[in-house]
């Protein structure tokens, strides 16, 4: 199933003191690290959020959202651009992201609006993917000022991907991984991963 993929890049990043995406995790920063995975999944990956065009020299469209809503309003802006009626929607702070694990929320998507997984008794937004058909639905929440895309799941059809499934891939747990603080991204990375990131000292300085 040809699908395409989208990479939420919109965030603030006030927690972590410097811009996410930026961040130097083993030779690469840690939006290429997102995209190049993502981009073993779909025909096509966009980068969607306020001050998207940042990332422009990573070769792929950039696209500012379309209305104000936050993660929703992301989710919103990838289904309107996505050429392909499923799309793969991901958060730009995820490092550890799964192929089998992502491959096999697409394989659920025919029938349903939405695939999204829950983890550790929380649903997971922003590691789902999400069809056009519910783009309409999205419109009119936003519309009305909701923004919480939990919201959006009981009024299309939804398939929750639960924890028995995703235990059925080595590297499962760890694709929800998401690096909040200079203190999470210490305590998750491995040392050989941390080339570059050797020291909050490094989070600190601006960005390449």
């Amino acid at each position: 199933m040809k699908a395409s993929g989208a990479v939420l890049v919109g965030g603030k990043s006030r927690r972590m003191g410097i811009d996410k995406p930026l961040i130097p995790i083993g030779g690469q920063r840690l939006i290429e690290r997102v995209v190049g995975t993502l981009a073993q999944m779909v025909e096509e990956v966009l980068l969607v959020g306020q001050g998207a065009v940042r990332l422009s020299w990573l070769g792929f469209p950039c696209i500012e959202d379309l209305l104000p809503g936050g993660p929703l309003a992301g989710i919103y802006t990838a289904l309107a651009a996505a050429r392909h009626p499923h799309c793969l929607i991901v958060a730009c702070d995820m490092p550890f992201l799964d192929p089998p694990l992502l491959a096999y929320l697409l394989e659920q998507a025919p029938g349903w609006d939405v695939v999204v997984p829950y983890v550790d008794g929380h649903l997971e937004p922003l590691h789902a993917v999400y069809t056009r058909s519910c783009q309409e639905v999205v419109g009119e929440m936003l519309a009305r000022g909701e923004t919480c895309p939990l919201d959006l799941y009981p009024r299309v059809r939804t398939r929750y991907v639960g924890p028995e499934e995703i235990a059925g891939f080595p590297g499962g747990w760890r694709s929800f991984v998401n690096l909040n603080t200079p203190q999470e991204l210490v305590q998750v990375l491995e040392p050989q991963r941390m080339s570059g990131v050797q020291s909050l000292s490094v989070l600190s300085a601006p960005p390449l």
